[in-house]
């Protein structure tokens, strides 16, 4: 076994619990982002469309907003509007390969499209 090389006097931060943001308002989630920063979020992307995303705002009809539907864990980082059409930049796990540098600009204000406020929380430090 290995030794342990936590040291107590290099914590950064300490997690006092956490924040559900009202599933499937976008809103708030905003509010959030806005206000807070980066929050997690799980979203629907069993899509090949999502796994083959170049550029542009995503926009998949075909993804769903329910729990069950919820496939993969990722970050909001920002949000905006890009040639008219509301976004939310999200900041993917897969690499700088996937999207633009890591990326994705998902569609905002499309009835919780791809389950993007269904499940979001941010920690309390």
């Amino acid at each position: 076994q290995g030794i342990c090389t936590f040291k107590s006097s290099s914590v950064g931060a300490t997690c006092t619990g956490h924040v559900d943001i009202p599933s499937g308002d976008e809103e708030a989630l905003k509010q959030g982002v806005a206000s807070v920063g980066p929050i997690s979020i799980a979203i629907d992307a069993h899509h090949e469309s999502f796994h083959d995303y170049k550029v542009g705002v995503y926009d998949e009809p075909e993804c769903g907003n329910g729990i069950s539907d919820l496939t993969h864990a990722v970050l909001v980082v920002g949000y905006g509007t890009e040639e008219g059409k509301d976004y939310w930049l999200v900041k993917n796990s897969w690499g700088e390969s996937f999207g633009v540098n890591g990326y994705i600009k998902m569609s905002r204000n499309k009835n919780n499209q791809c389950g993007i406020a269904t499940m979001a929380s941010y920690p309390l430090v």
